[in-house]
């Protein structure tokens, strides 16, 4: 594995830094903070980034995109975690996309991610659930109604379902087989109702009520396996913006703490100060190569199960302790709401919980070495 990026990708992830950083800065943050009624994402960089062609990266060619790979999504995905942008990257380019250009058909694919690449619509996923424990959740249900079927049930944490015109929705038939359907919000019998977060990102709650849906994305039964590469793709773009935010967060902490003095001198040069820091660049640099043998494989079409998870499982543990070591070494500032590392300290919280935090991650991969007793071999090799 070679981990250095193309020139191409470099061009790639430095245009998506400068646009992030000239758009999205402390003070913007904060303005937008302190609005009551300021929008559920930032759509002047939404078509920004539309017109600079990151959005359809990874959308194929014939859809108006650039027909590139998952490696590359993941670098402006890492460079929005830097800056936290608020737009809906993750949801859209991810959550909705991906399963799309893996399962959906010509057609589907025309149809959603044309006007996505452009800009002009936004997509997700129905699937926060995949991160609980299933027992807690109750399925929506699928009835055939002649051509087209009824979906009936409620999902709960629909990233940015309020603005979707399209959302993937896992749903349970009468043989207890489950499919994954593309229900358009505006059909009669779909409502959203918005479950705004601190950190400023809105879900959804997603109720279906006799909801008639014509489209099935890939074949019917198909849906735990069009879940399984949704989740392992989720998971590993988690990682690339935990990634990110821990990143920048670290470095504003190593800033602070150098100019911040007691007794005389710099914090930052107290050896309590200075070992709980490196202790957070020991994480960042275990999550920055759990993430990237995670982006690789799933790039390439290989198995991947216990990578994704050992790379979220860092995006959770790392996330959590570097967030709180920024946030400590920061002082009383680090608990004010409009300081910046706040904000880090938010959008890494949200990261570590989203579709599973660690003990989850350490489960699913117990799981899966327990029933793959030759997986360790590849984890040698590596």
């Amino acid at each position: 594995m070679d981990f250095n990026l193309t020139d191409d990708q470099i061009v790639i992830k430095d245009l998506a830094a400068q646009i992030f950083t000239d758009q999205v800065t402390d003070e913007y943050l904060m303005e937008r903070d302190r609005k009551v009624d300021h929008k559920t994402f930032d759509m002047k960089l939404w078509n920004l980034l539309a017109e600079q062609g990151l959005l359809g990266l990874s959308i194929p060619e014939g859809c108006g995109g650039s027909g590139l790979g998952f490696i590359e999504l993941c670098t402006v995905l890492e460079e929005q975690g830097r800056r936290l942008a608020p737009v809906p990257l993750l949801s859209s380019l991810v959550m909705g996309a991906m399963p799309i250009i893996k399962f959906g058909s010509d057609q589907q694919q025309q149809k959603l991610l044309t006007p996505l690449a452009a800009g002009k619509h936004r997509l997700t996923a129905a699937a926060a659930e995949l991160g609980m424990v299933r027992n807690s959740t109750d399925a929506v249900k699928a009835t055939k109604q002649g051509a087209s079927w009824q979906l009936n049930g409620v999902r709960q944490a629909v990233p940015y379902g309020c603005d979707a015109a399209y959302i993937l929705v896992p749903a349970v038939d009468a043989d207890n087989k489950t499919s994954v359907f593309i229900v358009d919000t505006a059909s009669v019998g779909v409502s959203t109702t918005a479950q705004e977060l601190d950190l400023g990102w809105i879900q959804s709650e997603l109720v279906l009520s006799n909801a008639v849906v014509t489209e099935v994305l890939g074949e019917l039964g198909q849906g735990e396996e069009i879940l399984d590469y949704l989740e392992q793709s989720v998971n590993v773009a988690q990682a690339a913006i935990q990634l990110g935010v821990c990143n920048e967060a670290l470095k504003r902490t190593a800033a602070y703490t150098g100019e911040r003095k007691q007794f005389g001198a710099p914090i930052g040069s107290f050896q309590a100060v200075a070992m709980r820091a490196a202790d957070a660049f020991m994480d960042i640099e275990a999550l920055r190569s759990t993430f990237w043998a995670a982006a690789w494989r799933l790039s390439e079409g290989l198995d991947a199960q216990p990578e994704v998870r050992a790379a979220k499982y860092w995006a959770c543990d790392a996330g959590h302790r570097v967030s709180h070591t920024c946030q400590h070494l920061h002082g009383g500032m680090g608990a004010t709401r409009e300081y910046p590392i706040h904000r880090y300290f938010l959008w890494a919280k949200y990261m570590e919980f989203m579709f599973g935090n660690a003990s989850t991650q350490l489960v699913k991969l117990g799981e899966f070495l327990a029933a793959n007793d030759d997986s360790g071999v590849r984890w040698m090799e590596m």
